[in-house]
Order: structure tokens, then sequence, then C-alpha cells
């Protein structure tokens, strides 16, 4: 691609590189300039501008940037139109993003020209929220660059994984002191994180906070054929000993993994239960502040899978807002 000083009378088919306002004339940046238009820089006087001309071998801007944008694109991502060398993507449905950071990280290593950005690797996102650009910088590329750099990139390194609406059963545990309201609004807080994706209720029981009685809690839910079960613990859990693990345990369960670097969050519990998964929650799920309950629920309702590696990675950027609901919470460097 030509890029630089270019005389009025050769301008033609060139892109304006820079807008051009002189007297009542205004010409926008990237117009490619007419027969028409050369004439009438002329007649206020302009006799050269600062121009590219795309040249053999070259993809104009806005057709690398589709091009580009399309290969990258996955299920659940839809492509804008091109305009400005930039194409946008947008999640088709609520769900989780999906982006292989490797893959990005290729794409924008291969030249300073091809660029893409997008929000963070496995945030929850909304139907027609922006996920991600492609900005192609200069006018137009070289064909051969914007083949090595989709060809480093490869397919698909953006998606959405869509919420699904899942049956999800709901165990409280009850101790002298507990007051019903504080149970019947943690419910209603957690149908509320629920609706984004249309997942419902389909059990809701409540038990003594005690290891047997629980265990026949979990045996009782489980004959609603719930895709996900959820413990309220009447007093948090503080060992993989305690009463929501040991009855987990007791009942054929396995712990994925207790605790996680997430705060407020880090009394999760994350298990399986005959391939169901099983959490407990923290004492914070009971607020609607976004906590670590949220992180691993959400990935949970795409279907993402939340391994012990996953939690325990969750450090970085794990330091939430404090909420008023804990008990101890941060101050003075406590520990």
């Amino acid at each position: 691609m030509f890029f630089g000083p270019i005389s009025v009378s050769v301008a033609e088919g060139a892109i304006l590189a820079h807008a051009v306002r002189q007297g009542e004339l205004v010409m926008k940046k990237g117009r490619v300039l007419t027969a028409e238009d050369c004439a009438a820089l002329v007649r206020v006087g302009v006799s050269e501008i600062i121009g590219a001309r795309v040249e053999a071998g070259d993809v104009p801007e806005d057709e690398a940037a589709r091009r580009a944008a399309s290969q990258l694109a996955g299920a659940g991502a839809r492509c804008d139109v091109a305009a400005t060398g930039r194409v946008n993507l947008f999640a088709r449905a609520a769900g989780i993003l999906v982006v292989d950071a490797v893959r990005i990280d290729r794409f924008n290593a291969v030249d300073e020209a091809l660029t893409c950005a997008t929000l963070p690797h496995l945030k929850p996102v909304e139907a027609g929220e922006m996920i991600g650009t492609v900005k192609i910088i200069p006018f137009a590329v070289p064909e051969s660059l914007l083949l090595r750099a989709m060809e480093a990139a490869g397919e698909d390194a953006i998606a959405v994984k869509p919420f699904l609406a899942k049956r999800i059963a709901v165990i409280s545990t009850l101790l002298p002191g507990l007051k019903p309201s504080i149970v019947t609004k943690t419910v209603q807080v957690l149908e509320k994180r629920l609706a984004k994706a249309g997942a419902v209720i389909v059990a809701d029981v409540q038990c003594a906070h005690d290891e047997r009685v629980l265990r026949d809690a979990l045996q009782a839910v489980m004959s609603h054929d719930p895709e996900l079960v959820i413990v309220f613990g009447a007093s948090a859990i503080t060992d993989r000993r305690d009463v929501i693990p040991a009855a987990l345990e007791a009942e054929g369960g396995q712990i994925v993994q207790f605790g996680m670097p997430v705060d407020p969050g880090n009394l999760l519990l994350v298990g399986k239960l005959r391939g169901i998964d099983i959490l407990g929650a923290p004492g914070c799920a009971r607020s609607p502040a976004e906590n670590g309950f949220d992180w691993v629920l959400d990935r949970l309702l795409a279907d993402v899978p939340v391994t012990a590696q996953d939690i325990r990675r969750m450090g970085v950027g794990g330091l939430l807002m404090e909420i008023v609901q804990r008990g101890h919470p941060r101050v003075g460097g406590e520990a």
C-alpha cells in the first residue's frame, strides 16, 4: 500500500488519510476521492493531500477485518458489518464468553497492522453485548499478512456458551437462631441469579444441620432429577470433614474442591454426586452482591466445566468488593 503526499491532479481513487476542512468544503478521513472531489479540492485551493492507494496484493481494511472476524467468531458470536477497518462481535444469547487467549495472542503477534480485542475469558455476557472487535490499523494490508494472522489464530477463537434452563434443587440446613426469613430471602436471591438462564428450582428442602439428616435430604432431592444441587448451610463449611462435605461423601459423592482464592467466596464447596454438580454455598451467597459463588454458578449454568485447577486459578482478580453481610470484614490487616 502506498501512503504519503499525493498531488490532487492525480488523486482520483486515492483514500484520504486526513480530513480536509477548507472553507465550506469538508471531506472526512477514509473517503475514496472521485474526480468531482478532486475538482472541488482544486476550487478551494488544495493542491496536495495525504492519502493511501491500495496496491496489487493488498486487501482493503474493511474486507480484511471482515475476513478475520468471520474466522475468529465461533458458536454464539455474531459479526457486525465492517466499517473504518473494524468489525465488532456480539453475543447471540446470554451466556459465558469463551476466548482462546493463546490464539488471540498469536493473531495479534503477527503484525501491528492486525489487532483483535475481547472481553475477559469466561465473563458472563448478555444477549447483544459486544464481546470483541477486530481492527485493521492501516487502510489496507498485504493479503499474505492477513493469511498468516488467520492461520496463526485458526477458527472459532471467540465463542459464547449460552446459559441453559437447568433444573436446580436447593437444600437449606437449619440451626436454632437462624431466622426463617433469612432462608426465604436466600432462595429469592438465588432465583434472581438463575433468572438470566431461565433455570428453575424443582426442589426446595429444609433440614437440620446434621450429617445424617442432610444425607437423607440429598437422597430426597435427587428424586427430582436435578441438574445442579445447591446446599446453603446454616453454618459455614470450615473443613472437609464438616457437615456438608461429610454428608456428600457418605452419600457416595466426591469433593472436587473445597475453598477458593476469591474473597468473598472463600468457603465454597464444589462436588459431584451421581454425575450431578453439587455446590456447598459460602455464606456470602445469601447476598445479591457478586462473590465467588457467582463465578462458579454462572459457568455451571452454561455447561462450562469447573475443575479444582480452574478454581485455584481464580486468585488474580479474585479480590472482590466488601459486602456488609460478612461477619468479619477485612479491616486493619486482620488475618
